[in-house]
């Protein structure tokens, strides 16, 4: 077993998981209902990450690096021990989603980026309503004003009028804002990328056209010298004659 297999082997299943972790978050969040019931279908998910991130380490040829490239992850399966922290558990659910995203080629990046951060908004708007609902002072109390918030914030535009008042809000925010900046400089390079690619597609058809009349031009020539030199013998013969 290698991590390449490991991965292919696992990754619709950790993909299932993933949904049914945000499905079994949401209705944490929204419904308030069957919180027990959610809270363990959470726990054992969040198991099963730990369990796909273990595996992956061991099987892993430079654990050294693999380590490095996915510290991120380990914060998110670690740190949700504490329970102030439980909301990292997220960024193990958008790691094991972005697996099976693979890394999308151009024509295909735009709809990936959109449905990732799609995806984002809708993650971070949970978290925000979960940690701000029923603080003092907190101005998001409800899923519409969470949505808002979260595309307000993702796109920077940021009106104000909707402002997380707990650090873990907070720290959220953040997250989002350099989403929101990443998110402008992938399409910004996904624009210029097809611009220089148009351009470059222009200039060579009009090149391929001019060495295709410099072609036709050069065939044209050789017709007419060889017509001419065809003239001359003809005429060299009537005088002969």
């Amino acid at each position: 077993m290698t991590l390449n297999k490991w991965r292919r082997a696992t990754e619709w299943f950790m993909t299932a998981l993933a949904l049914v972790f945000l499905l079994a978050y949401s209705w944490e969040v929204l419904a308030r209902t069957h919180i027990l019931l959610c809270e363990m279908v959470i726990n054992i998910i969040w198991m099963a990450f730990i369990v796909d991130y273990v595996v992956s380490i061991l099987l892993a040829e430079d654990k050294k690096t693999w380590f490095k490239d996915n510290l991120l992850m380990l914060v998110s399966i670690a740190l949700p021990v504490f329970r102030p922290l439980r909301l990292l558990r997220l960024v193990a659910v958008l790691n094991v989603l972005n697996r099976t995203g693979g890394m999308a080629v151009r024509g295909r990046i735009t709809l990936y980026t959109c449905c990732s951060v799609t995806l984002l908004m809708y993650i971070g708007a949970l978290a925000e309503l979960d940690v701000e609902r029923g603080v003092p002072g907190a101005s998001i109390t409800d899923f519409g004003e969470a949505i808002w918030w979260s595309f307000v914030t993702v796109t920077t535009v940021g009106y104000g009028d909707l402002s997380p008042v707990t650090w873990q809000g907070r720290c959220i925010a953040i997250g989002l804002m350099i989403t929101g900046v990443a998110l402008i400089g992938i399409v910004t390079a996904t624009l210029a990328s097809w611009i220089v690619d148009r351009v470059r597609d222009e200039t060579d058809k009009r090149a391929d056209e001019a060495e295709s009349e410099t072609e036709q031009l050069r065939h044209n020539v050789r017709e007419l010298t060889d017509t001419v030199n065809q003239l001359r013998d003809d005429i060299a013969q009537l005088h002969r004659l």
